[in-house]
């Protein structure tokens, strides 16, 4: 069954290699969709094979960039729109802006 899934990440989830990361694991298991950096985080929406989209959600956590810290991850089920490919689109700009300052 084909499934959608809007996920909505927040951390140090910008200029880690973020972007990068999910297109190769969404490309690598099979999955069409987008991710995009917004001033609130990171916004990723795939869609596939429904086991295929819970293993890519699990991926995701497990093994994300090294310097990557996740500390909300979000994401709801949504009806299928038919993407036929995965990119990484423009970034959307906010007046809200969160920002995590890691250690050095």
């Amino acid at each position: 069954m084909t499934t959608r899934v809007h996920i909505s990440l927040r951390g140090a989830v910008q200029g880690v290699g973020f972007r990068p990361f999910v297109f190769r694991l969404a490309s690598e298991i099979g999955l069409n969709g987008w991710i995009k950096n917004s001033g609130q985080g990171v916004f990723i929406e795939v869609e596939g094979d429904r086991n295929d989209v819970d293993l890519f959600l699990c991926r995701v956590r497990a093994e994300k960039p090294r310097n990557a810290f996740i500390s909300s991850f979000e994401y709801c089920y949504l009806d299928v729109l038919g993407y036929s490919s995965f990119e990484i689109v423009g970034s959307e700009s906010s007046d809200f802006k969160v920002a995590v300052i890691l250690p050095d």
